[in-house]
């Protein structure tokens, strides 16, 4: 799709701007809207208020769902997804997770500026994230949960876990963003992730074609394969483009000021706090590699020879089997 049919322009200020009134948020399609194109595959979303917008979420909760005050809670996993590609991207894995584990709460976000989630008025820096988790948690009365993090969920669900280690019992970094090098960009691209160049239309422009290689191709037989239950995530990430009027706003803030880049730091202080972990990459993956988080101190890695960085969608049962593996090798007795 040409930027001719994007949605009208909308620039985010940047963390280093002085910040005036609160702006109101930019609402995200309606929910009605997105299953009438892509089938109602997740549960009903449900919706969490917070001071900056309004989030959307899905619940798999298993079946009678014990309460929060039981002796043995259920085991709860938080899901996070990349940028351009919402919850919906992440439900093949999640499902495939529930088959090894029926009695767990899996709980699907759809951050900032994606899915049904509205695009906050203000810059899209780490604790934007870190708060919409907590209040989150606190919605559905979650002390603590397993994380599983995806891309730019990876590098949040890092962030989270070198900040609010109390609220984490495990996580597991599939692809993770956050270990490039803004140094690694020529001169000119460095212009356009710092916002130098005065063209803020141009440097969307360049990130928005740089996430995705060039091109997004969706598939001609998408709503095909839609109509038979299928996620097309090219075909997501086009309509939210077209429908979704602070997607792309939100997408740059996310790249720029998120901690998708120069995360070295804080990938440190997440090994450090001791905490159970499991990596998985795709051979491939250009975003991240094994020598990335192995130098910041991880090393429980798994590299998935032939897959790239959508590995958390183009090999599903294999991605699940190290995950249930690894859940299942963690000192708990939640697992049913």
């Amino acid at each position: 799709m040409d930027n001719a049919n994007l949605t009208a322009r909308v620039f985010l200020p940047r963390p280093s701007e002085r910040q005036g009134l609160p702006k109101p948020p930019i609402s995200g399609p309606s929910e009605s809207a997105f299953t009438t194109t892509f089938g109602a595959l997740l549960p009903p979303a449900q919706y969490l208020q917070t001071p900056v917008g309004k989030a959307a979420f899905y619940a798999l909760a298993p079946p009678n769902l014990r309460s929060s005050s039981s002796p043995n809670p259920p085991f709860r996993v938080l899901l996070l997804h990349g940028v351009q590609t919402p919850a919906l991207g992440l439900l093949p894995l999640a499902a495939a997770l529930q088959e090894s584990y029926p009695h767990a709460h899996f709980v699907l976000l759809d951050l900032w500026g994606h899915g049904l989630s509205e695009t906050p008025n203000v810059p899209h820096a780490p604790q934007v994230f870190h708060q919409l988790i907590d209040g989150l948690l606190g919605h559905l009365s979650w002390p603590s949960a397993h994380f599983f993090g995806y891309s730019f969920g990876g590098a949040t669900t890092a962030g989270y876990v070198a900040a609010r280690p109390d609220r984490v019992d495990s996580f597991v970094l599939a692809a993770p963003a956050g270990l490039m090098r803004l140094a690694d960009f020529t001169p000119e691209k460095q212009t356009y992730l710092l916002g130098d160049t005065g063209d803020e239309a141009q440097a969307h422009d360049w990130i928005i074609n740089w996430l995705e290689d060039g091109g997004d191709f969706v598939p001609e037989d998408w709503k095909e394969r839609v109509a038979r239950g299928e996620v097309v995530p090219a075909a997501v990430r086009q309509w939210q483009k077209r429908v979704h009027k602070g997607h792309v706003a939100s997408v740059v803030s996310m790249f720029r000021d998120g901690g998708a880049l120069d995360g070295q730091k804080v990938f440190t202080e997440a090994a450090g706090k001791g905490l159970r972990s499991l990596m998985v990459l795709g051979e491939t993956d250009d975003v991240c590699s094994a020598g990335d988080l192995e130098e910041v101190g991880f090393t429980n890695v798994h590299v998935i020879e032939g897959a790239g960085h959508g590995v958390v969608r183009e090999r599903v049962p294999e991605v699940a089997a190290l995950i249930s593996s690894f859940w299942d090798g963690l000192d708990t007795k939640t697992k049913v």
